[in-house]
């Protein structure tokens, strides 16, 4: 391997065409510089230099590898920049998951947010329900992922959870069944097939619209199960029954589908951000510092479950 400092060397060499004058650039004495650069050109096997008593000029060698050789030397004098910038998280890569749902919430403000803050990291995005986020985070995959939050103490010890966005569930009805816009009672809604999440994917989510059935009388009629939200909006739109989703969901226009509130006091879905508490990635940190400020305006803190 050519060492840098005899690079250096050459490039001031060539620069001058003057021993003397780049010798005294390079802080050394001449001998020391002519026998730098005989040991480069024996290294190379060819000479770089035609030197007479009065002239030095570059060979044609050498005039073809001096560009070379200064993209080198910027490559290596860019160094401590480009360490600094991974160390300090204004570089380098970020690896996110995130459940379906997110993308009409709290995902794109995220995103757009800390792209606006560190636009030279590379996001990496893969959508994925809140269980395989987990399961990939605990086995050291990703660097954190929006999920639907977990309920009290469900959360590994090994994960921490910051809570991002809460917002009522609606419903999701086919347009054939008329009523406009009236919000869906829920005697209605217990005798009607539903489209559900299974709960192995979203534990949390499966529970919070059961419970909803449950509490006004009834049990979930579950006819259809899908792990993407997308999903189960279009077999709402195809007349096979309703489903309870995120208000958010409204952002998604699907023909043969509507959104109706629901008749009384609506559950509430919380999604938030979790990651692996000794995950240490400068990239994370940052994106930690634009979550935290995202979740602030609704007035909604950090909390750690256990």
């Amino acid at each position: 391997m050519i060492e840098p400092r005899r690079l250096r060397h050459f490039a001031v060499l060539a620069e001058t065409l003057h021993f003397g004058r780049a010798a005294e650039r390079l802080g050394m004495t001449q001998p020391p510089l002519s026998q730098s650069i005989q040991a480069l050109e024996a290294e190379l096997g060819a000479p770089l230099f035609q030197r007479t008593r009065r002239s030095v000029a570059l060979t044609p060698f050498g005039e073809s590898w001096l560009p070379h050789v200064r993209a080198a030397l910027a490559a290596v004098e860019a160094l401590p920049e480009a360490a600094r910038r991974l160390r300090d998280g204004e570089a380098g890569r970020l690896a996110l998951s995130f459940i379906g749902t997110a993308v009409y919430s709290a995902l794109p403000r995220l995103v757009q947010a800390y792209a606006a803050r560190f636009p030279d990291v590379e996001i990496a995005l893969t959508e994925a329900t809140s269980d395989v986020q987990i399961s990939a985070l605990l086995a050291g995959e990703g660097h954190a992922g929006l999920i639907v939050a977990p309920p009290s103490g469900g959360l590994p010890k090994a994960l921490d959870y910051l809570p991002l966005l809460s917002e009522p569930l609606v419903a999701a009805v086919p347009e054939a069944w008329g009523d406009g816009d009236r919000p869906l009672a829920p005697e209605a809604a217990i005798k009607a097939p539903l489209i559900l999440f299974p709960r192995p994917a979203a534990p949390a989510f499966h529970d919070l619209v059961t419970g909803w059935l449950r509490a006004h009388g009834g049990e979930a009629k579950v006819a259809q199960e899908a792990t993407q939200m997308q999903t189960i909006v279009s077999l709402v739109s195809a007349g096979l029954g309703f489903a309870l989703v995120p208000a958010s969901l409204r952002n998604l226009a699907r023909t043969g589908a509507r959104y109706r509130d629901l008749r009384g006091a609506a559950p509430i879905l919380e999604t938030g951000l979790v990651w692996r508490r000794a995950e240490t990635a400068p990239t994370l940190r940052g994106f930690l510092e634009v979550a935290r400020e995202a979740a602030q305006p609704s007035g909604v803190k950090e909390k750690l479950k256990p």
